[in-house]
């Protein structure tokens, strides 16, 4: 996949493998990434949706490098991220965590927590006392809240601490780990339009991790729909919405609430699938992954693993998918 000048984010073949001491007996795999490729461009959001387990949060550890990775290869800005020290990469890449609650140090003041990241830098206390006040100024922070502690705001509000704190180092992109599911429906709404707001004064790119397909339909670009690891189907949130290629996009879109995805018409229902629960990533399937849970599949799909091909505006590893 070659980088174009507008891409902020490139990650080529990335791959993790777990492995899972057994006694007396060779370990165990489990291959949380399969060669997962994908582009980030600047000011974009690339929405990347699938099941629980299916790989997202691990891609997300990987690429802010709390896991190592297995093999593959990601750069940001041109700068392959393992050149990067711990101090470096703050500057390009940061993490919007999917817990405001475990996410923030309870022992730290408000102050404290944002202005974290610029102390690991050692920046000067005055250049950090005018960068919190002006990062939690952004997204609705009361400067009075500065000096309370984690407990004493609501989880609307300890979630802006966090956006606050990953934009403290001014980043490019930001990886957002389900940043709206534990927040009230009525929060929700407002996170996600600061998110916007955010990203269309600063021109941040986010990589935007959710299993709500109606948030994703509102905020993102692009999907990527991620299956035992790997992407199965890559497009524009429009193309996608409205003409989902893969079976499994298909079962993800039928399984969801229809309100605010009016439009979207799979093309089978829920009860056509032969299985309702992921495969064991222990002992997955051979050839297609979906194979066993796909109403479509022949024998071509249980021997032979696809790959992404271009079909139309859709990128989609589907034998049979026209």
């Amino acid at each position: 996949m070659s980088e174009s000048p507008s891409t902020v984010l490139q990650v080529n073949g990335l791959a993790k493998t777990y492995f899972l001491p057994k006694a007396f007996r060779k370990p165990l795999e489990v291959k949380a990434l399969r060669g997962v490729s994908l582009e980030l461009k600047a000011g974009e959001t690339l929405a990347v949706v699938g099941e629980s387990g299916c790989g997202k949060s691990t891609l997300a550890k990987v690429l802010l490098k709390i896991e190592g990775k297995t093999s593959g290869s990601v750069s940001i800005l041109g700068k392959d991220i393992d050149s990067l020290s711990s101090k470096e990469l703050p500057g390009y890449l940061q993490m919007i965590f999917q817990d405001p609650y475990s996410s923030i140090n309870p022992r730290k003041n408000i102050f404290d927590i944002i202005a974290e990241p610029l102390r690991i830098r050692k920046v000067s206390l005055d250049e950090i006392a005018k960068r919190v006040a002006a990062s939690a100024e952004r997204v609705g922070l009361r400067p009075e809240l500065l000096r309370r502690y984690p407990h004493m705001l609501s989880g609307g509000q300890r979630q802006r601490v966090g956006i606050a704190r990953a934009l403290i180092t001014e980043p490019k992109v930001i990886v957002c780990d389900e940043p709206v599911s534990a927040l009230d429906v009525s929060v929700q709404a407002q996170v996600l339009n600061l998110l916007l707001d955010l990203q269309q004064e600063k021109g941040l790119s986010y990589l935007f991790i959710s299993h709500d397909l109606g948030v994703v339909r509102f905020l993102a670009h692009r999907v990527a729909v991620m299956y035992l690891g790997e992407f199965v189907e890559i497009a524009d949130s429009e193309t996608l919405f409205k003409n989902p290629k893969h079976p499994y996009t298909q079962l993800l879109l039928e399984s969801t609430p229809t309100v605010g995805l009016a439009g979207s018409v799979p093309v089978v229902t829920q009860s056509e699938f032969q299985a309702s629960d992921l495969p064991s990533p222990l002992n997955p399937p051979s050839g297609c992954g979906f194979h066993t849970r796909c109403p479509f599949a022949v024998e071509r799909c249980k021997t032979e693993t696809p790959k992404l091909r271009h079909l139309g505006k859709t990128q989609v590893a589907c034998h049979l998918a026209q």
